[in-house]
């Protein structure tokens, strides 16, 4: 029996209880892709379980887990057997989850475990701190994502995009180019070359990932201005479907104030997607920008709406983001909005959850910071953005 709730979208971040650690030394960034795509982390054993009055609580020894509310679970071992299998949880403890079910009260059987849901890509090429990502699901562009983690410099990756792979490093329809990015784009991880854990957080399903890295914070701890790269399938708005509706942002160099390839400022360049919307020819750059608000300020710190809260309602305004080829919308990213106001972090720290209204009723919102400095929150120099974790996602 599948969980009662959606629970395509999974979130996590790097304060989560035994959450993969990245920092400034090769393959750090593989080890938290991994983990938060592939295979999932936290495994706990489950010591007793019991359904009562529509809700299911796992119990297990002092520790907390990983887990927490709206995250996802994968339930491994019960009986009854509708009880494995994805689950988004609605209350936690330092020693029990809980989530809701529609199967008769009673006693749980089996042995039982759970660990964090990965979000469902798979890793279909690997080597030496190198990884190819994929999506399964039958629906997407299933491009491949080349992570290379072993470069000269630690602090950052490189990105690239290939249309088909044979092996690790080999495959057709490269994207970018190298006459585009020579060696491909990169992605920050770190300020410094060294051990120290940097602030990272995720928001993916099986065929998109969002990435928050906070480089700054391996040397200023207090630091929330993170880069927000988006990777995969974008909402096509061609008639009849667009096979090549996927792209990379990455920057052109590994610096850790780079917002070139991000989906945090007004017009970001950096996206890159395997071929134009008529499915010619090769690599192709697009820009991210929201739909409302200035082509030059960041999310969160953008005056086209006043400042917040709203000196009228209070509100607070969002806008869904944009891929545009050329000028032309070209589709719309899935379950990022920016904040056309400004003053956003002054009062709104990363990690809070905002229950969405109107047209996103329903809807939980997790805010990530963003910045080209290093800020701690609060600060109304701080930009946010929201990530919507209760989906799904439309494409």
């Amino acid at each position: 029996m599948a969980s009662p709730v959606d629970t395509s979208v999974k979130h996590f971040y790097s304060a989560m209880a035994g959450a993969p650690v990245l920092n400034g030394v090769a393959g750090s960034l593989i080890a938290v892709l991994d983990a938060c795509l592939v295979t999932g982390w936290g495994l706990k054993a489950v010591d007793s379980a019991t359904v009562t009055a529509g809700v299911c609580r796992l119990n297990f020894a002092s520790g907390k887990s990983g887990a927490e509310v709206d995250a996802v679970i994968l339930v491994a071992g019960a009986t009854p057997a509708g009880l494995s299998g994805e689950q988004k949880v609605t209350a936690v403890s330092s020693n029990w989850v809980e989530f809701k079910t529609a199967l008769p009260d009673g006693a749980v059987a089996g042995s039982v475990s759970f660990k964090m849901a990965p979000a469902g890509w798979t890793k279909a090429f690997e080597g030496a701190n190198l990884a190819a990502y994929q999506s399964p699901n039958v629906q997407s562009t299933k491009m491949f994502v080349r992570v290379d983690d072993t470069g000269s410099d630690p602090t950052s990756a490189r990105l690239r995009g290939y249309e088909s792979m044979s092996d690790i490093n080999t495959g057709g329809g490269l994207f970018p180019l190298d006459s585009q990015l020579n060696g491909g784009g990169w992605i920050n991880k770190s300020a410094s070359a060294n051990t120290s854990a940097v602030k990272w957080r995720i928001a993916a399903n099986d065929r998109s990932l969002y990435i928050n890295i906070v480089g700054q914070s391996a040397n200023s701890p207090g630091t929330e201005t993170g880069r927000t790269v988006f990777i995969g399938d974008f909402q096509a708005y061609r008639p009849g479907g667009d096979p090549y509706a996927f792209t990379i942002g990455c920057a052109p160099g590994g610096s850790y104030d780079q917002i070139n390839g991000t989906c945090d400022h007004g017009a970001v360049a950096y996206q890159f997607a395997p071929r134009n919307y008529t499915g010619m020819g090769s690599s192709f750059g697009l820009e991210s920008r929201g739909e409302i608000g200035g082509v030059t300020y960041m999310s969160g710190g953008d005056s086209t709406f006043g400042p917040f809260p709203s000196g009228i309602d209070g509100g607070l305004r969002l806008s869904r983001r944009l891929m545009l080829e050329g000028s032309t919308p070209r589709g719309v990213v899935p379950g990022l909005y920016t904040v056309p106001q400004s003053n956003v972090g002054a009062y709104i720290s990363p990690l809070t959850k905002m229950v969405g209204a109107n047209w996103l009723a329903g809807r939980n919102l997790l805010a990530v910071g963003c910045g080209s400095s290093s800020i701690a929150y609060p600060s109304s120099s701080l930009g946010i953005s929201f990530i919507d974790i209760t989906g799904p996602w439309e494409y």
